[in-house]
């Protein structure tokens, strides 16, 4: 027999409860996801490199910086850790970021597939993240969606290709080709 599970039946988790938390999660409205276990020695390489090659393109941009897997506070009861983000405005402090990132990228897994498609795709898209970019481990195969009049529209797939990301007063001529093992 199956019963119905009515949202107001659901935990609600706020910012105060997350940072107490051990281990790696994600807030997304109020529930708990737990981030899989750590990132495969793939997922790390490249995300190394996909960090390695903004920070190198963005050297000389005095706004806008990448880092790796750091929290971005959405409200009190969102926050996400993108592999890969990239600020165009001061932190406020060290702990978060609270304003949407102008880029994003996520290395999907098989388990991650759904969350990062779907869930996360919808966030970043409302929250005004101008690029989302999904980075397929297994395909070897990278999709940029930019944000055109409140609505992310896929703008490239590809394995090989450059990217031209236009940022706040900086562009990033992206190198995909550059990324795979």
């Amino acid at each position: 027999m199956g019963y119905a599970l009515k949202k107001e039946f659901l935990p609600n988790y706020t910012y105060a409860d997350y940072v107490n938390w051990e281990g790696n999660w994600e807030l997304i409205n109020g529930i708990p996801y737990a981030m899989s276990p750590s990132p495969s020695f793939r997922h790390q390489r490249i995300s190394l490199k996909i960090a390695s090659q903004l920070d190198e393109l963005l050297d000389d941009c005095s706004k806008c910086k990448p880092v790796e897997a750091f929290d971005w506070k959405v409200n009190e009861q969102t926050v996400v850790e993108p592999d890969i983000s990239v600020v165009c405005k001061p932190l406020k402090n060290d702990s978060f970021i609270d304003f949407a990132p102008t880029v994003v990228f996520e290395i999907i897994s098989p388990s991650s597939l759904i969350k990062d498609r779907n869930l996360k795709f919808n966030i970043y898209q409302s929250e005004g993240v101008k690029y989302y970019v999904i980075v397929d481990l297994e395909k070897k195969k990278a999709e940029v969606f930019e944000l055109i009049k409140k609505t992310y529209k896929p703008v490239l797939k590809t394995k090989d290709k450059k990217f031209l990301f236009k940022l706040d007063g900086c562009d990033a001529n992206f190198d995909f080709s550059k990324i795979w093992e």
